[in-house]
C-alpha cells in the first residue's frame, strides 16, 4: 500500500483514471461496500491531538504549582523537625497533616471541577457536526467530515472547509486560501487536471495546482475532488503530530508564580538568617532549626491555596448556571479582566432567521419579477443554500400560492452554467435557459451589481442607469440599512445565441432589476447583554 506521501507524488504525475482505479474508486464515487474498505486499509478521517494530558498529568497540574511545593517544603521540614527528630511524647505531626490537607483539598476540588467541565465540553463538542457534500454511487449526499475515507468524491464550493487532503477533478474559477499551512494570508489559485502537466512535475506537494489541503478554505469559485489522504495523515495532521502544544500561562497564573518566587526568595534569605543567629546565640540548632521553620511558616498564606481554589471553582459554578463551561478555573479570573469583547453578529445577537422583507424596484416599490428572478439564481446554484437562499426560495414558494407565475419555476427553466461566489467580485451568477432564450442572472452587493450595470428595468422599460437613479437607488439601500436590514442587488442579461463559455468579464453591461431586503432580528437578549457589557466598561465590537 502506498503511503499518504507517495499518494500525493503520484497524484501529480498520473492520469486521474488510473488514480481513481488505485483507490476502489469511479466517476460515480465510491459504493458502500468500498467506502467500509478504505476505511480499514487506510483509517478514519480524525486527527488526534497532539499532547493530550493525562489523568495522572491533570491530577499532577491539579495539585503542583510553585505555591503548593513552598508548602509541601514546610510540611516536609515540620514532618522532620516536629516527628523524626523530636523527642519520644514531644511529637506533634499535627503542622504538615494540617498543611497536606489543605494542598490535597484544594487540589481535589481544581481536579474534578476541571474533569467536570472538560466532561461538558467534549459533550458539547460531540454535538457540533461538520459536514462534507460526497459522491457515492452516483448520489450527492451530506456526511460527517470524519466519516470520509481515501477515494470519495467530494464537492467544494466558496465557505468551504478542506475535510482532507484531495486532488482536483473539475474546478471552476476555484481559490483557496491556505495560510494555516503556509502562512501566506493571499488566496491562492487551484485547477484541475485531466492529463498530467509537466509544468507540476518538480513542484513540491504543497505548491501543486491541482492538490488542495485539509486546513485550507475555499474562498471562491467550485470544485468536485477526489479525496487522497485523510485523518493523522494529511499535511495538517503531521504537522501536528511534530507540534508541542504548550498553554500559555493566563495572567492570573503568572501573578500567583510572582507572590510564590518572591516569599521563595525571602525564605531564602530569612530563614538562613534566622536558624544562624537563632543557633549563635542559645547554641541549641535543633530548636533554631524549629524556630526558622516557623518563621517559614508564619512568612506562608497556607490557607491561599484553599481560599482561591474554592473561589474560582464557585464561580465556575456560577457561570455554569449561565451555561458558559470553563475548562480551566484559573481563566476566571482573565475573563473577568477583558475590556473588549469581541463576537459574531449572525446566530449571537440576531435569531439566525434571515427573512426576505421586501423584493423592490429601483423605486423601492414592490415587485414580484425581481423576487422570481433572485429564485433562479438561488435555487440554480451549485452548493448548500445559505440563509439568504432559503429565505429567497421561502418567499417565492409562499407568493406562488396566490401567484401562478412563480410557480413551477425551477421545471420551466434549464440551468446552462454558473459563475461561483467570491469574496471579491461579492456576487454570482447563474445561467438558465426558458425555451430560445438563455438569461444570466445575477444577485450581490448592491454596490457591485450598479458597478456592472449599465441599464436599469423601468416599469417594463429598459433604460440607461444614469447618476440620478444611481444616487437614487443608494440613498434608498442606505435608508434601508438605517432600519436594520441587509440589501441585495439583482440583475441580468439576455443573451440569443450563446456560443462560449462563460466568464467573469460577461459579467457586465447588464440590467439592473431592482434589490431584496432582509432582515435577521436581533435576539431579545442581545441589547441588555451588550448595555450590561458597556456598564462594566467592556466595549463590545462585531465580527462578521
Amino acid at each position: 500500500m502506498l503511503t499518504a506521501k507517495e499518494r500525493l507524488e503520484l497524484a501529480m504525475m498520473q492520469p486521474t483514471a488510473e488514480l481513481l482505479t488505485q483507490v476502489g474508486s469511479s466517476p460515480r464515487g465510491l459504493s458502500p461496500e468500498q467506502v467500509e474498505v478504505n476505511r480499514e486499509t487506510y483509517g478514519e478521517n480524525v486527527i488526534t491531538k497532539a499532547n493530550q494530558a493525562s489523568l495522572w498529568q491533570k491530577i499532577y497540574e491539579s495539585i503542583i504549582n510553585p505555591f503548593t511545593v513552598i508548602l509541601l517544603i514546610i510540611a516536609l521540614v515540620s514532618l522532620v523537625t516536629n516527628v523524626i527528630l523530636a523527642e519520644p511524647g514531644e511529637q506533634d505531626p499535627t503542622t504538615p497533616i494540617i498543611i497536606l490537607v489543605l494542598v490535597m483539598v484544594s487540589g481535589a476540588i481544581r481536579f474534578f471541577q476541571e474533569l467536570k467541565s472538560d466532561q461538558a465540553a467534549s459533550n458539547l463538542s460531540s454535538l457540533i457536526v461538520n459536514t462534507a457534500t460526497v459522491i457515492r454511487d452516483g448520489q450527492e449526499s451530506e456526511v460527517p467530515i470524519d466519516e470520509l475515507v481515501v477515494g470519495d468524491l467530494v464537492k467544494l464550493s466558496a465557505g468551504d472547509m478542506l475535510p482532507a487532503d484531495v486532488l482536483l477533478l473539475e474546478s471552476r474559477d476555484f481559490f483557496v486560501q491556505q495560510s494555516s499551512l503556509t502562512g501566506e494570508s493571499d488566496s491562492v489559485e487551484k485547477k484541475a487536471y485531466a492529463l498530467p502537466d509537466p509544468s507540476q512535475a518538480n513542484k513540491s506537494p504543497l505548491e501543486a495546482e491541482q492538490l488542495v489541503f485539509m486546513g485550507s478554505n475555499v474562498v471562491s469559485g467550485s470544485a468536485t475532488a477526489l479525496v487522497l489522504v485523510t485523518g493523522n495523515h494529511t499535511l495538517i495532521g503531521r504537522i501536528e503530530k511534530t507540534l508541542n502544544t504548550y498553554d500559555e500561562p493566563t495572567s492570573f497564573e503568572k501573578e500567583m508564580n510572582s507572590i510564590s518566587w518572591l516569599l521563595i526568595r525571602l525564605m531564602l534569605v530569612l530563614v538562613p538568617v534566622v536558624f544562624v543567629v537563632n543557633g549563635l546565640t542559645d547554641s541549641d540548632w535543633l530548636e533554631a532549626g524549629v524556630f526558622a521553620l516557623s518563621v517559614a511558616v508564619g512568612l506562608t498564606p497556607e490557607m491561599l491555596p484553599m481560599i482561591i481554589t474554592a473561589s474560582l471553582a464557585k464561580g465556575s459554578v456560577i457561570m455554569a448556571k449561565e451555561k458558559v463551561v470553563i475548562k480551566k478555573l484559573n481563566a476566571i479570573q482573565d475573563l473577568g479582566a477583558i475590556d473588549i469583547l469581541c463576537t459574531d453578529k449572525t446566530g449571537t445577537l440576531t435569531q439566525d432567521e434571515i427573512i426576505l422583507e421586501y423584493p423592490l424596484d429601483i423605486h423601492a416599490q414592490l415587485d414580484l419579477g425581481v423576487l422570481k428572478v433572485a429564485y433562479l439564481n438561488s435555487y440554480f446554484q451549485t452548493g448548500l443554500k445559505n440563509l439568504l437562499d432559503r429565505a429567497i426560495i421561502g418567499r417565492t414558494e409562499k407568493e406562488a400560492l396566490e401567484h401562478e407565475d412563480l410557480r413551477d419555476l425551477a421545471s420551466r427553466y434549464k440551468k446552462i452554467d454558473e459563475l461561483p461566489f467570491d469574496f471579491e467580485r461579492r456576487r454570482m451568477s447563474v445561467i438558465v435557459q426558458e425555451g430560445s432564450q438563455v438569461r444570466m442572472v445575477t444577485k450581490g452587493a448592491l454596490e457591485e451589481m450598479l458597478s456592472i450595470s449599465n441599464y436599469v428595468q423601468d416599469d417594463g422599460q429598459i433604460i440607461a442607469l444614469t447618476d440620478e437613479i444611481r444616487a437614487d437607488v443608494l440613498e434608498a439601500m442606505s435608508n434601508l440599512n438605517d432600519q436594520g436590514l441587509r440589501v441585495l442587488g439583482v440583475c441580468y442579461k439576455n443573451y440569443d445565441n450563446p456560443h462560449h463559455a462563460f466568464t467573469v468579464q460577461d459579467e457586465s453591461d447588464m440590467i439592473l432589476m431592482g434589490y431584496l431586503a432582509f432582515l435577521d432580528p436581533p435576539k431579545p437578549s442581545a441589547a441588555p447583554a451588550i448595555q450590561a457589557l458597556r456598564e462594566h466598561g467592556v466595549a463590545t465590537k462585531i465580527l462578521t
